[in-house]
């Protein structure tokens, strides 16, 4: 698949009260990793479907075998990154400007590093039976930029946070589900019937009473967050000015493989 050319697909499902927009990371060859130019079409991608009145609610997920195996590593660690991501509009903390819609998200598969910061900012999480999620910033040289060290926390405790991104180790679904990352389980495919009926039960509401309670839901979090958010981005600026792409490339086929026997 040739880089700029549909690496983010679009679907508008129609419901009895709208539609839901089914938005799915595209590079299934490389497990959906995320390059300057998958982002950009991510980001347009979800401004289009908040833009559309008659939509109640995004579920975003992944081409099959994985939701997103993070930042793209051959490529990060040949050139040491891609085009500038954090643009102005999006808030810090963010992958993309927030939605005044909920996005579910429907975990598919490997889940990973800056995947798993895709999945926290969604609002909802379902993960198949087969979805995995790990957190291998500090495997691959890097730090967070994308909320990762509030939302985490925020989801599954400081203990269990602080676990899974100094091991570096991958959690299963069903773990997940126990620690609060997830609110729900269920095979793999019925994972997009799930989240479109979820997308359904919410989209058949009160638009304003939903747009209502999940703004205040937002803020409420944000509130807590904020603080935590900027003191990533201070450590997330530091880190890069020192960033060294060569400790990627002599990580990368090493933490790869390790993933790929943790994922057995």
């Amino acid at each position: 698949m040739s880089e700029g050319v549909d690496l983010v697909l679009s679907e508008r499902v129609p419901t009895e009260s709208g539609a839901t927009v089914v938005v799915t990371l595209n590079r299934p060859e490389a497990r959906n990793a995320l390059t300057g130019t998958l982002i950009v079409q991510l980001r347009e991608a979800l401004a289009a479907a908040d833009a559309d009145d008659s939509v109640g609610a995004v579920v975003l997920t992944g081409a099959d075998p994985a939701f997103c195996a993070g930042v793209d590593l051959r490529m990060l660690g040949s050139e040491g990154g891609w085009d500038d991501v954090n643009v102005p509009g999006v808030p810090t903390g963010f992958p993309w400007i927030p939605l005044s819609k909920p996005i579910i998200g429907a975990i598919n598969g490997a889940t990973v590093t800056g995947g798993l910061e895709l999945a926290l900012a969604c609002d909802i999480l379902i993960a198949s039976d087969k979805a995995r999620f790990a957190d291998t910033h500090a495997r691959v040289a890097m730090v967070p930029a994308w909320g990762l060290t509030g939302r985490l926390p925020a989801a599954v405790g400081w203990g269990f946070a602080r676990r899974m991104s100094l091991s570096g180790n991958f959690v299963d679904a069903e773990t997940a589900l126990r620690v609060g990352l997830v609110t729900e389980v269920v095979g793999h495919a019925e994972l997009l019937p799930s989240a479109l009926a979820l997308a359904a039960d919410i989209g058949g509401n009160n638009r304003r009473a939903v747009g209502a309670l999940l703004t205040s839901y937002r803020e409420a979090q944000q509130h807590g967050l904020g603080p935590e958010l900027d003191t990533e981005a201070a450590h997330s600026e530091a880190w890069m000015a020192a960033f060294d792409p060569s400790q990627v490339a002599a990580a990368r086929e090493k933490v790869m493989d390790r993933g790929r026997k943790q994922m057995k």
